[in-house]
């Protein structure tokens, strides 16, 4: 679905964002009927109250929005998409009490407060609209709006109606809608292309792993995105229980989140040579399933020794950021769903990320905070490096004791390349409603890459 702004603006009712602290002030603004009639509703501009003042014929002629106190804001984000679906269909504007950056994250709010997931069943669409402010830029809100609703649109499908084609498919829609250039290498062709690790792990599905390559932009730095698209992961021949396999549509979640990226990069035009790459699989079992106790080749030439099947996120990314090492770009990035750990580590809201430069670190995590996509650095300890080392092969795909499994899966990754690199450890899922943020797939990392890309790449 299409996310923007409303567009038939003569009759936007006015709305006032209300701090309890200035309550006082924005009742002296009224007039004495409207005063009693603000008071006789309770409200007291606490976070999320809404108040509809009428007019003399009884319709809304302006609506307080109570925003709280800094305290209570900082409990959350997004919340004027909260404030949003608790008010009466009609179009609106907001009038007062918001500017700057906490402007633009109510604008963007509203708008990600209209996302459905309406493919399989109907569902009601939200209509309070909002005018878009004078203040912000509502193209490039929008464009940032569509671009987390594809990633929510992706991760959302079913593995029944998104595996390694259909996602191919939908990165082919947004090339075309861009611009850009697409090349596929599929099945067996991966092999005689140098990406052993890639077929290895999608040859038992019925569908055929693939290797997905998007080029975009002719001048600027390089920025290369690499996402895991597992479209299915029943964990291979170490089979996931029912309660873990419950989720795994969303085992492509790093692709999504790179190609809802990719859409905001390119929509807004910023100057760099993008460069998309997506391994497509599904883990399934078969007769020619890869097992434990297997080695592996991978494209950069190290060994791999498979201790696990449903370590099989890493592998396919392996290869594919050896592909990326070799044009020399920028900067690599790569997203992934990739650890249970890091959801132990951090919960479900916060998107770990490593990388070895302090300077790419504080970017992401200013601008993180400037767009409210909360991150966590991680680090890429050193020490732990001899984990992966299982001594018949160069590494280990899942190291025993179950020890600092984020950092482990991270370490595995950074041997296989040399180019700057980010790695995130995403989760992709929302697992209770919240602002602006309905239970099911939602994107991860995406808006705070974004800001960030003027200090990542020197732009």
């Amino acid at each position: 679905m299409l996310l923007n702004f409303a567009t038939d603006t003569a009759n936007a009712i006015p709305l006032h964002v209300v701090e309890a602290d200035g309550l006082n002030d924005a009742l002296a603004e009224l007039s004495a009927f409207q005063q009693n009639w603000t008071v006789t509703q309770g409200f007291k501009a606490g976070l999320g109250q809404v108040v509809a003042i009428p007019d003399a014929d009884g319709a809304i002629a302006q609506v307080l929005v109570g925003y709280g106190t800094a305290d209570s804001r900082a409990r959350g984000r997004f919340h004027m998409g909260g404030i949003a679906a608790k008010l009466p269909d009609g179009v609106y504007q907001i009038a007062s009490g918001l500017a700057g950056a906490v402007l633009e994250e109510a604008a963007l709010a509203w708008l990600l407060s209209q996302y459905k997931f309406d493919r399989y069943a109907p569902c009601r669409a939200t209509d309070a609209q909002l005018v878009a402010p004078d203040a912000i830029d509502a193209d490039r809100i929008a464009i940032i709006a569509n671009g987390e609703a594809l990633i929510r649109d992706l991760i959302n499908t079913p593995a029944s109606d998104m595996g390694p084609q259909e996602l191919e498919d939908a990165a082919r829609a947004l090339a075309a809608e861009h611009g850009a250039k697409m090349n596929v290498t599929l099945g067996d062709e991966l092999v005689k292309a140098g990406f052993p690790m890639i077929h290895t792990v999608g040859r038992a599905s019925s569908r055929a792993p693939r290797l997905l390559d998007m080029r975009w932009g002719e001048t600027g730095p390089q920025l290369t995105l690499v996402g895991k698209g597992v479209c299915f992961d029943t964990g291979g021949l170490n089979i996931k229980p029912g309660s873990s396999m419950g989720l795994m549509k969303k085992d492509m979640g790093g692709s999504a989140t790179v190609l809802g990226l990719a859409h905001m990069i390119m929509g807004l035009g910023v100057p760099i040579r993008l460069r998309v790459l997506i391994p497509a699989v599904e883990n399934s079992i078969d007769g020619d399933a890869f097992r434990p106790q297997d080695i592996l080749m991978s494209r950069k030439g190290l060994t791999v020794e498979i201790n696990n099947t449903d370590a099989e996120g890493r592998l396919v990314l392996a290869d594919a950021l050896t592909l990326s090492d070799e044009d020399k770009p920028e900067l690599v990035i790569s997203m992934a769903t990739l650890t249970g750990a890091a959801r132990v580590a951090v919960g479900p809201d916060l998107s770990p990320f490593y990388t070895d430069s302090d300077a790419h670190a504080a970017a992401i995590s200013d601008a993180a905070r400037v767009v409210a996509d909360p991150v966590w650095r991680m680090p890429f300890h050193a020490p732990y490096e001899a984990m992966i080392e299982p001594g018949i092969a160069d590494l280990d795909n899942a190291p025993k004791g179950g020890m600092a499994g984020s950092i482990t899966a991270a370490l595995f990754l950074r041997r296989f390349i040399e180019s700057p690199y980010i790695h995130f450890d995403i989760y992709g899922w929302q697992p209770t409603a919240a602002p602006s943020r309905p239970k099911g797939g939602v994107g991860m990392g995406a808006r705070a890459v974004l800001e960030a890309l003027p200090k990542l790449l020197n732009l």
